[in-house]
């Protein structure tokens, strides 16, 4: 084998190498380029093609599972130059972004098989000025993943767009993988209310995909991220799409899956997200939904926690009491703020018509005495109204009148 042409001392280069060559997820390969370092790891391989594989490795690489990676590895030196790569994306207006670089999401780092570098669109959130993504007060500034079926229902089209601008509202990014369905309902959620979003491909930047979300993805692009592990020209594949979930998982401080079904790509996410440590959240649906069949899965089998709006959310992602739990609107009751004698007797009264006080005593189980003053109560309170030598129940509910001569027996 020739020796490539480019300066595989260059750490950057060497970086960008090892996200051509090696298979997202490849344990054994980034544990390599772990334990040595890019360069080295670069210089060992080339010197492994120039020797032949099977010949001798050196002293510490010589367990199979290294050799056998390099068996994979090395047809892939062939006539490769990363140089190309990189300038497709400098056309493209990204950039390359490895770890411990200044935006590096330090979030990767917890991944066993995290990305060599990142082939960037846009910005990531270390990237962004300061102010870009305000963290609500006492919190830092955290980020979601919703995620979802492709096959989406307008119900969870429109549940993950209303959590995306819920989310957004709180300051919170929104982490999803640009695909049709839950995923682009997110990601436009979150443009339409002026968040930050972040699409992470499976193929590459140059490769927007699908191809019906593009104009998507460049919105994405020019206003937040759209980034893959993979170089410009690599297609998007199974393999690459099930290893894409990782970095979606790992991103994200919590997980929460909109819509899917028995068996989806969102249960993998959610699968990484658990693996993690990450809290997983779902959404239910219609029992009769086979769209929500996975998300039913998740709270049933995987202790996923039930969530129907942002603000339970937040609860994953935010310190125990950064956010107040908003309650539900309750309806007012007619006998809301009654003593117990009063509720009684209003209760007493008939829902149409009016009764004279002999009857009512006999339906509340009071003496008249009793029933006189609890009519004058309700009568001052704009409960009761007379009608002759009766009372019915107040048509509308009303405020005492003021100048009024009320008699309380």
């Amino acid at each position: 084998m020739r020796d490539l042409p480019f300066d595989i001392d260059d750490p950057r280069l060497a970086a960008a190498t090892w996200s051509r060559l090696v298979e997202p997820g490849d344990k054994v390969t980034s544990a390599l380029v772990t334990r040595l370092g890019a360069v080295e790891a670069l210089r060992w391989l080339v010197g492994v093609a120039r020797r032949g594989v099977g010949a001798d490795a050196g002293p510490t690489l010589q367990a199979g599972p290294t050799l056998q990676a390099a068996a994979r590895l090395v047809p892939r030196l062939e006539n490769l130059d990363i140089r190309r790569e990189l300038d497709v994306l400098a056309r493209l207006g990204g950039h390359l972004v490895l770890p411990g670089d200044q935006g590096w999401p330090e979030q990767l780092d917890d991944l066993e098989d995290r990305p060599f570098a990142l082939w960037v669109r846009g910005r990531l959130p270390g990237e962004l000025p300061p102010g870009r993504l305000p963290a609500p007060p006492g919190a830092a500034t955290p980020a979601v993943a919703v995620v979802g079926a492709r096959a989406a229902t307008a119900y969870g089209q429109r549940v993950a767009a209303e959590l995306a601008v819920g989310l957004t509202e709180a300051g919170v990014a929104v982490v999803s993988g640009g695909a049709y369905g839950i995923d682009a309902a997110a990601h436009r959620g979150t443009l339409t209310a002026g968040g930050y979003t972040v699409a992470v491909l499976a193929g590459g930047v140059d490769r927007l995909y699908p191809a019906g979300n593009a104009a998507l993805l460049e919105a994405i692009a020019a206003d937040g991220a759209v980034f893959a592990e993979v170089p410009p020209g690599c297609a998007p594949s199974r393999s690459r799409f099930l290893a894409r979930n990782r970095l979606i998982a790992a991103l994200a401080g919590a997980t929460v899956v909109v819509e899917a079904a028995w068996r989806s790509g969102a249960l993998n996410t959610a699968a990484h997200a658990a693996g993690l440590s990450r809290p997983v959240g779902a959404v239910p649906g219609p029992v009769t939904s086979m769209a929500s069949a996975g998300c039913h899965r998740l709270m049933r089998e995987q202790g996923a926690v039930c969530v129907t709006d942002a603000a339970e959310v937040l609860e994953l992602v935010m310190p125990l009491g950064a956010v107040e739990p908003e309650s539900p609107p309750v309806q007012p009751s007619l006998l809301d703020g009654l003593d117990p004698r009063a509720a009684r007797v209003l209760d007493s009264l008939p829902a149409r018509g009016s009764a004279v006080v002999a009857s009512i005593a006999r339906a509340a189980g009071l003496s008249p005495a009793e029933v006189r003053s609890a009519l004058g109560h309700l009568e001052l309170g704009g409960h009761v109204d007379r009608d002759g030598g009766a009372w019915r129940r107040a048509r509308a509910r009303r405020g005492p009148a003021l100048g009024a001569e009320h008699r309380l027996t």
